[in-house]
């Protein structure tokens, strides 16, 4: 019984951003909460039981699967198609971990192009949270400070569950102004098989989901880390990061396949973790089990889907804007902008990873022959340039083999 409840608290901490990246994206929520169940699983086979995680939807790939959503015409099964590559792309990652090392990986991805990168997906998703609240701004606005005021003042796990609790008060607050499409919750079935759908493939989508990798890689690093030091054990170490990341690749190739938006390591759960002081994974096992059989229950499908927009845009905005404040601080700790050559890379990263979404531009377009024009991202084509440009500006640091702006992210999962 005692387990059950600690996995049910486990549970808690996953929901609120799990179902929010498929809400925001399109994705069906029963199918992201299945997936994270299964790709929990995944993770735990993969590393021999070991590890004490919980895998969810990421955030970092909302505004690449918006974008390949609106480039395919509104068929997410393109977006699904890129998510899929993506997770090859962590396997592939995997085995050159093993190969070659994880110190010489990560001079790849020091702070300065990380950290700008985290700060490029905040800030490019901040505007679809104003959109969002913009439908009803005092709904908004009183989702919104509740979690600020749980986050500001609330103690123990009653702030861990401060977006879980702000949006089932924004509920309940449209619920009694009857503004609330109680149809889907009616229609919905008590019990049902989420709605899998098979992915489609376009090389655009690819293009454009599959760089994002390159901005969670060091993501990871920073949740095993995290994870690490809450429990007591080096898990970069044993069972080794090579397996981490296959976990998490082989995750994200189901959820892929399956109709749901990509898998990371959930910091929520290792504060949990933290609080608790209980670190046995057969917990998140058990909460993964949980979140399968939640998944087929159709009338909380139903539910989810009958959150108004404008709770959700309240939401989405203090979550947006943290993730930006992650990159901040990860510049910030690591003292790169010492170096003028780090300043430039980090205002190129952010130039391009920008212009997007608020200078208009919508990307550039490749021809490449014997095939069709792909369009890359500026999120997509500003972490490819943020890596060769610290490649070429900082190239005494790779031949010294220095690799002392890298830095360990240790806040969050996204």
């Amino acid at each position: 019984m005692k387990k059950t409840v600690m996995s049910l608290q486990h549970l808690l901490a996953m929901f609120g951003a799990t179902v929010l990246v498929p809400i925001l994206t399109g994705f069906n929520p029963a199918v992201a909460i299945f997936c994270a169940g299964v790709g929990t699983l995944i993770f735990h086979f993969c590393t021999e039981g070991k590890v004490p995680v919980f895998l969810g939807s990421s955030f970092a790939f909302i505004p690449v699967i918006l974008a390949a959503k609106e480039a395919s015409g509104g068929d997410l099964a393109y977006a699904q198609g890129g998510i899929v590559v993506a997770g090859i792309i962590y396997v592939i990652m995997s085995f050159l971990v093993k190969m070659v090392g994880v110190d010489k990986i990560k001079k790849y991805f020091p702070a300065q192009v990380t950290g700008a990168m985290i700060a490029v997906i905040g800030l490019n998703l901040l505007p679809t949270a104003f959109d969002m609240a913009s439908n009803n701004i005092l709904i908004a606005l009183i989702t919104l400070s509740i979690a600020l005021l749980i986050n500001k003042f609330g103690k123990g796990f009653i702030k861990q569950l401060g977006i879980l609790i702000a949006v089932v008060s924004g509920y309940l607050i449209c619920l009694s102004m009857g503004i609330i499409d109680k149809s889907t919750i009616i229609n919905a079935p008590l019990l049902q098989i989420p709605a899998f759908t098979m992915p489609k493939f376009s090389l655009e989508a690819i293009v454009l989901i599959a760089p994002v990798v390159l901005a969670v890689f060091m993501e990871h690093i920073g949740d095993m880390t995290t994870n690490g030091a809450v429990v007591g054990k080096n898990f970069i170490e044993n069972p080794g990061l090579n397996k981490t990341l296959l976990g998490d690749g082989l995750a994200t190739i189901v959820a892929g396949l399956l109709g749901g938006p990509a898998n990371t390591t959930y910091g929520e759960n290792t504060a949990v973790l933290a609080i608790t002081k209980n670190y046995d994974p057969s917990l998140l096992r058990r909460t993964a089990v949980f979140a399968i059989l939640l998944s087929c229950i159709g009338k909380f499908g139903g539910f989810l889907q009958s959150i108004p927009t404008a709770v959700m845009g309240g939401i989405s905005i203090i979550l947006f804007s943290m993730i930006t404040f992650v990159g901040a601080k990860t510049v910030k700790d690591s003292d790169c902008i010492k170096n003028k050559n780090n300043i430039i890379i980090i205002a190129t990263i952010m130039l391009i990873g920008l212009g997007t979404t608020y200078l208009g531009n919508k990307g550039i377009t490749i021809g490449i022959p014997i095939t069709q024009s792909v369009t890359i991202t500026g999120l997509s084509l500003s972490a490819i340039v943020g890596i060769v440009l610290n490649r070429v500006l900082n190239n005494k640091d790779f031949k010294n083999n220095e690799t002392e702006n890298v830095v360990e992210l240790k806040v969050t999962s996204i």
